[in-house]
């Protein structure tokens, strides 16, 4: 058998979707190349490559890049370690492959330089390319001119179809099998690392794969700093213990929060509690076709404002979800609930709702739901209790 024989046995075996789900998101993807004016649009971001194709790897932090254009079929530039991963992951039937040691942008030039695109569009805003190599690209093309492409496919994005949907409901099953694994591991002590271990063991047995982040997993004082992770310190009687991970199934997350006592809270650190959770039930009130983006963050601000935990808050209630790569499992970037956000809410989004209260340096009280926008309201992918749980 042949290599050739070889890569076409293997096209689209390790496939998230069908041919038909790629085709139409490229589809969707060139009209809008072609709307804002491009000939072509090189994509950069994990996410947006794949979304469009299927490829996935730990390997993304070589350089990649999707060949986009307006009409025509897509070109996928990756390194030649990844190509027989890429034709795996992927229907496509262009796959270039550039060498070890070989100058990536000169590999790109190769392909552009044998096509006739004047107007050159690039996503611009994304974390992994360098602006030494966006340089390097745009001093390659024949017109000099790098167009800014940012924003185009993204926003395609934000309404999930149902497989995707599909795919964020088994990611929401393996966040709360984590995460109640993660509650009952609490207790006097026990430290950090175990819990963060129960809650990935329990995650990744019942079927997640790799997270775009690591579970969040602070206890005492680290408590009430944000984004903390796992440290080995050992729990006290007195602590509290905030937990948050993610799921991933296909690439696709939903994340859930949770607060743990161990013993008797203070009444200031319940108090905040409860407000937390009335925001969170206000603002999941509020989210519904037809209402906008900044309805349900007014409505938990509103809650949170009143009972005098102003400073305690200050950020969105909350964001979208869908795919991630790390360092984030969450779509913030593409939409979020917040102020200003006009954004008609509309049936397929999915978004995680962190209503978090903090006691700077002493705490972190509140819950979080990850759901679906339906035709009349919203699914909420969890069932556990959102009280804080006293150990």
């Amino acid at each position: 058998m042949t290599l050739i024989d070889q890569v076409e046995l293997m096209r689209g075996r390790e496939a998230a979707f069908s041919p038909k789900e790629f085709a139409e998101r490229q589809a969707r993807a060139q009209e809008a190349v072609a709307a804002a004016g491009h000939d072509v649009l090189l994509v950069t971001g994990p996410e947006n490559i794949y979304w469009l194709t299927g490829r996935q790897t730990a390997g993304y932090f070589a350089f990649q890049l999707l060949i986009l254009p307006a009409e025509g079929e897509p070109t996928l530039l990756v390194r030649q370690l990844e190509f027989t991963g890429t034709v795996a992951n992927c229907w496509l039937e262009d796959i270039v492959a550039y060498q070890d040691g070989e100058d990536p942008a000169a590999a790109l030039n190769a392909i552009l330089s044998s096509r006739n695109y004047e107007r050159v569009a690039m996503e611009l805003d994304g974390w992994f390319v360098s602006p030494k190599m966006v340089r390097q690209i745009e001093g390659s093309l024949k017109t000099g001119e790098l167009r800014d492409g940012s924003g185009i496919v993204a926003p395609l994005r934000m309404i999930k179809s149902p497989a995707e949907l599909a795919a964020i409901r088994h990611a929401a099953r393996y966040a709360q099998a984590g995460l109640i694994a993660g509650i009952e591991t609490c207790a006097a002590g026990v430290d950090e690392n175990a819990i963060a271990a129960s809650m990935l063991a329990d995650a990744v047995r019942l079927g997640s794969e790799t997270m775009a982040m690591e579970p969040l997993v602070s206890s005492g004082p680290r408590s009430g700093l944000p984004h903390m992770t796992w440290r080995r310190r050992v729990l006290e009687p007195g602590d509290p213990v905030f937990l948050e991970l993610a799921g991933s199934h296909l690439r696709y997350h939903s994340a859930l929060m949770r607060t743990v006592w161990i013993g008797k809270p203070c009444e200031e650190a319940q108090r905040m509690m409860d407000c937390a959770l009335l925001a969170l039930e206000r603002a999941l009130e509020a989210i519904r076709p037809g209402a906008h983006c900044y309805e349900p963050h007014l409505a938990a601000q509103k809650v949170i404002d009143d009972h005098g935990y102003t400073e305690a808050f200050r950020k969105r209630i909350g964001y979208s979800m869908g795919v991630a790569f790390a360092p984030d499992w969450g779509e913030g970037g593409i939409l979020s609930l917040f102020t200003g956000i006009d954004q008609e809410i509309r049936p397929g989004m999915v978004f995680h709702l962190p209503a978090t209260l903090r006691s700077y340096g002493n705490w972190t009280v509140g819950a979080s739901e990850t759901v679906i926008v339906t035709d009349t309201g919203i699914d909420i992918l969890s069932n556990i209790p959102r009280q804080m749980c006293v150990k």
